[in-house]
């Protein structure tokens, strides 16, 4: 391949990565780097790194598999498949569907986070407490990332087939693709060279005390874990058999910036701009990157184990893509050349979510927002009573900070008007409602 990876990660200061690359049928691979800058292993291209939300994409393979199988209809109400399923707001348990869960339209909380303990039965009791979680809109009304809606896709496999989620995903993908290095939990993961995930703290990387949360978020991203090889396998899966394709079939034409360049979305897969698909997957000091071109045959994967990876990402991204593809990366975003003022009318307010409140305010002719956390959870996930950033308008209709965090700058969306022409919802991937 085209690039150094050991100089690439020297450069932007992650200890260590894997790259994949399928082209004309064939995957080459490289890595570099150590696993953990405690133990300093080596990483090789047999090591496995968490792959994040991407499992997102392994759950809506297995869903599509059933929908092949003629056992779910994903537009029949997902009530209909699992007895006793209720959420907080009896209107959306009667029109829930798994087309909405798979197209992040079901208006789920996406941030429930409830342990359900460690063992097989933890997806089912999870789901059951989403009948006290928040429930922000109705079915099919706004896009809003939720993790917690995988969690019910990834009990309705369980459901139907009958066995837990991670022997499922073993049993009709990792075995029959025959990929020798995926993990589907801690206890499979500690057989391999698996990467630990590094966070900043005191403003340099230290490895996470932690690899993974609790069992129950598993068919959303907490532990799926794999080679970049084994990974472009799966995705060699998609490209070759047609009762895939329809995965990458566009269900919303367009979503709201959130900084990532997704312009849209299919069934589990994000859609970026010249025909490319894809997934970004986020995990305890762990971010992977999918980026698939099926018109050319060429996929490409960025596996690392730092929280602040994405710049080294995109840079390998777009050179892979313009080499082989027509396909473009759109690049990280940066706030613009010259400062636009904050819309105080329609921009400005406090909006809330499960676990923070955030505001917008203007405070001498600069923007700040404000997120304060409403309970001990989010405190806990702060670390602070609130959290100050400056950020300047990016556009008509979103914000971004003005100084850069370890992984780039946060743009933030404001859709929706209410009655008075005020945004309704500030939206970083998921949506917060204007409380004020």
């Amino acid at each position: 391949m085209g690039w150094h990876l050991s100089e690439l990660i020297a450069k932007h200061g992650v200890p260590g990565a894997q790259i994949a690359v399928l082209a004309d049928g064939e995957i080459h691979d490289e890595a570099a780097g150590v696993l953990s800058l405690h133990t300093r292993v080596e990483t090789t291209t047999d090591s496995v790194f968490k792959i994040g939300s991407i499992t997102k994409v392994w759950t809506a393979t297995l869903v599509q598999q059933l929908v092949n199988d003629r056992v779910l209809d994903l537009d029949r109400p997902v009530r209909d498949y699992l007895p006793g399923f209720r959420l907080s707001d009896p209107a959306a348990t009667e029109i829930l569907t798994a087309r909405h869960l798979l197209t992040h339209t079901g208006g789920i909380d996406g941030n429930h986070f409830t342990d359900t303990g460690r063992n097989d039965d933890a997806i089912e009791k999870f789901v059951a407490t989403l009948a006290d979680a928040d429930h922000l809109l109705l079915p099919g009304t706004l896009f809003s990332y939720s993790n917690s809606g995988y969690v019910v896709l990834g009990r309705l496999v369980e459901s139907l087939r009958g066995k837990p989620f991670h022997d499922v995903l073993r049993e009709h993908l990792a075995t029959p693709l025959g990929l020798t290095t995926v993990a589907t939990t801690t206890y499979e993961a500690i057989l391999h060279r698996a990467a630990i995930g590094h966070v900043s703290a005191d403003g340099e990387l230290a490895p996470t005390k932690s690899w993974a949360v609790r069992y129950f978020s598993t068919p959303s991203g907490s532990h799926l874990a794999m080679s970049a090889r084994d990974l472009l396998k799966f995705v060699h899966l998609h490209l070759t058999d047609p009762a895939l394709a329809v995965l990458r079939v566009p269900q919303l034409a367009s979503v709201p910036d959130f900084g990532g360049g997704v312009v849209g979305w299919g069934l589990g897969w994000m859609l970026y701009q010249d025909g490319v698909a894809g997934h970004t997957g986020v995990s305890k000091g762990q971010k992977a990157f999918l980026r698939v071109v099926p018109s050319a045959g060429v996929a490409v994967a960025v596996l690392t184990n730092s929280s602040g990876a994405a710049p080294m990402a995109y840079e390998i991204l777009s050179t892979v893509l313009a080499d082989l593809t027509d396909a473009v990366t759109t690049p990280l975003p940066v706030p613009p050349a010259a400062s636009l003022p904050v819309d105080v009318e329609r921009m400005c307010g406090t909006y809330r979510s499960t676990l923070y409140d955030r505001t917008l305010t203007v405070e001498d002719d600069r923007a700040f927002l404000i997120r304060r956390p409403r309970n001990e959870l989010a405190k806990s996930l702060l670390g602070k009573s609130e959290e100050r950033v400056e950020v300047v308008r990016l556009n008509d209709s979103a914000i971004i900070t003005a100084t850069p965090g370890l992984d780039g700058h946060q743009v933030l969306s404001l859709i929706g008007t209410d009655e008075d022409g005020r945004a309704r919802f500030l939206h970083d991937g998921a949506a917060a409602y204007r409380v004020s």
